[in-house]
């Protein structure tokens, strides 16, 4: 037994679709996001299509499964792949990606002051809201490459939901004309007035930038702002073109989350998120769900046959077991064996009670799984009760972590039969 669920996502009529050339699995943390993107990026390049996977999770999970030494911001080639497709691999890299915007927009002289310099290495390692504004960058420069079918594409883990949508246009702000004046202000004016306006500038920046004090700090910043002024109006444009990139058509926004309350009271706000922002949402997809393949018996009737078993209440009908073992037992005439030390456990002699024990166990088990699966079904409907026109996919949850290509396989086989698993599947 899995969950029910109403509107089906059909993972693979939209993995398939050529029109789809943009996935973003956006969700909570610790839900799943990047075994989810990783498995979807396996199905679709088994399946034929050319893809290249994004991560921008710091745990290297991703380059473990699937077997590669380590990623980095050059995607690589997974080997492996069964089928006629590609599957290619990368993880963020937010200071080289930085680094290759300058390197692309400024002459070598430039680039290298640039590079160099303290106020610019602080920015693009510390600023608050980078790693999303480079994630979105380098999705931009993926899809302008025009080489892969499909990019699936792992977003930031974040406290704030969606900060990766608010990014591009926060950085692309803060790098305006405006942004560039306030910084030069305080140069000019010099003295203790400048540093007074300057702090209130700095209090945009992490803690970072709050290390570098003093006149140093100014030069540094006259510095960067003359090298980096034909840039600023840069940011802004790519910024804008990577937000109408996520509005287009072509991109297809998979919200991941756990069948638990917190996991799907953050998605709901995330589908509220995306339609305000009109974004393309292809639906939900519903992490590690649990299942039975014994569901006809309930956790009522599971704890109630596991409480005759442990009150001994249970008699084998078949055979009269346990009923003439009782009788014999209560007999005066019977006369009484000697056993030695452990011979009842060597011989097997009281093998019912090994078995009713461990039969009750078992029950128990099974109630527990039920409960959670009440529990999940639970969340769910209350889930598609405020948003009944998200589709809904769900993947079984395994008995074992992914650490492999069969891993993932696995996963997004569950993900297509919406989490129909084999008999005895977790």
């Amino acid at each position: 037994m899995t969950l029910d669920v109403s509107a089906s996502l059909d993972i693979d009529l939209l993995i398939d679709d050529p029109a789809t050339r943009i996935i973003v699995c956006c969700g909570a943390g610790g839900v799943g996001k990047t075994t989810t993107a990783a498995a979807l990026g396996v199905r679709a390049a088994e399946r034929g299509r050319k893809v290249v996977v994004l991560t921008i999770d710091p745990a290297r999970r991703l380059a473990q499964s699937m077997g590669i030494d380590s990623l980095d911001n050059t995607p690589r080639q997974v080997k492996g792949i069964d089928g006629e497709g590609e599957l290619h691999a990368m993880m963020l890299d937010m200071k080289r990606t930085f680094d290759e915007i300058v390197e692309a927009h400024a002459d070598g002289e430039r680039a290298r002051a640039i590079l160099e310099n303290p106020f610019y290495q602080s920015l693009s390692a510390g600023f608050a809201g980078t790693q999303e504004y480079m994630a979105m960058e380098k999705l931009g420069q993926l899809r302008a490459r025009d080489e892969w079918d499909l990019i699936v594409v792992d977003t930031p883990p974040s406290r704030s939901a969606l900060d990766f949508l608010d990014a591009p246009k926060r950085l692309g702000s803060f790098l305006d004309g405006k942004f560039i004046k306030l910084l030069m202000a305080p140069a000019k004016m010099g003295g203790r007035a400048g540093m007074k306006f300057l702090n209130v500038g700095m209090s945009m920046m992490t803690g970072t930038l709050g290390k570098l004090l003093g006149g140093q700090l100014l030069r540094d910043v006259q510095t960067f702002v003359a090298a980096m002024d034909t840039m600023f109006g840069g940011f802004r444009t790519r910024a804008d073109a990577t937000y109408r990139l996520l509005q287009a058509p072509g991109t297809a926004f998979l919200v991941v989350a756990a069948p638990e309350r917190d996991a799907l009271r953050e998605a709901a706000y995330f589908v509220e998120r995306l339609a305000a922002e009109e974004m393309p949402l292809a639906g939900l997809v519903l992490n590690r769900v649990h299942g039975s393949g014994a569901a006809r018996l309930s956790a009522e009737r599971a704890l109630a046959a596991a409480e005759n078993l442990d009150e001994g209440r249970i008699v084998d009908q078949e055979s009269g077991k346990t009923g003439a073992r009782d009788a014999t037992a209560a007999s005066p005439e019977t006369p009484p064996v000697d056993h030695a030390p452990g011979e009842h456990e060597a011989q097997g002699d009281h093998p019912d009670h090994t078995t009713e024990q461990l039969t009750a166990g078992l029950l128990r088990l099974h109630a527990e799984r039920m409960q959670v699966l009440a529990r999940e079904q639970r969340t769910r409907d209350r889930f598609t009760a405020l948003h009944p026109e998200v589709a809904v996919g769900q993947g079984a949850a395994l008995p074992r972590d992914v650490h492999d290509l069969a891993g993932l396989r696995a996963i997004g086989d569950r993900l297509a039969t919406g989490g129909r698993t084999p008999a005895g599947a977790a």
